[in-house]
């Protein structure tokens, strides 16, 4: 088993959360795994981007090399587009599609979504709307890790499991909105 990651988004929006829980499960399934530094400016607002590497065997290094990652998994579409030269040619892109404009030559939302739409492999949905229809605002970050659960090689039960590690101290309300949203990720994902 073997599956790299790269994470992408825009600082605030949970993706450090995401890698925590990924790496939470990976380790309790006895995987190896190496996480890169945070790239970019991880304040609100400024691009983030992390490398996660999930393996059975001893993983060499923390960063993935263009063409080799199995996964974009991303809470911003530009942001997921960033980084495509890093996916193999039979990999994913998981990725909201409610833009974050932050830069003023943004491009325009239908460019954005022909280009997702170019890709051969896209799971790219509304993840805003679904985490305010099942839980809060705020866990947009655990639909769209639902979103790509099935896609990462970890069982889904060790991913609930992690989420309620890491959201255990914010209390039990906290924890069963973020497993809520994860399970619309999932079901949403698989078309249900």
């Amino acid at each position: 088993m073997k599956t790299d990651i790269i994470l992408a988004g825009v600082g605030g929006q949970g993706i450090l959360s995401i890698a925590t829980i990924i790496g939470n499960a990976a380790l309790k399934e006895n995987l190896y795994m190496k996480q890169a530094e945070v790239h970019g400016m991880s304040q609100r607002g400024g691009d983030v981007q992390s490398c996660l590497r999930i393996s059975s065997r001893p993983v060499a290094s923390d960063l993935i090399p263009a063409g080799a990652a199995d996964l974009i998994v991303s809470l911003e579409p530009m942001e997921a587009l960033r980084y495509v030269e890093y996916l193999k040619p039979d990999g994913w892109i998981v990725t909201n599609t409610v833009p974050v404009v932050n830069i003023p030559n943004y491009p325009e939302g239908e460019v954005l979504m022909a280009e997702l739409r170019s890709h051969k492999n896209v799971i790219a949905f509304d993840m805003d709307s679904v985490a305010r229809e099942v839980a809060s605002p705020r866990s947009s970050n655990m639909v769209l890790l639902g979103a790509c659960a099935q896609l990462t090689g970890l069982p889904t039960e060790g991913i609930e499991a992690a989420i309620s590690v890491v959201f255990s101290r914010k209390g039990e309300r906290i924890v069963e909105s973020n497993i809520a949203a994860f399970r619309a990720g999932l079901a949403r994902a698989n078309g249900a």
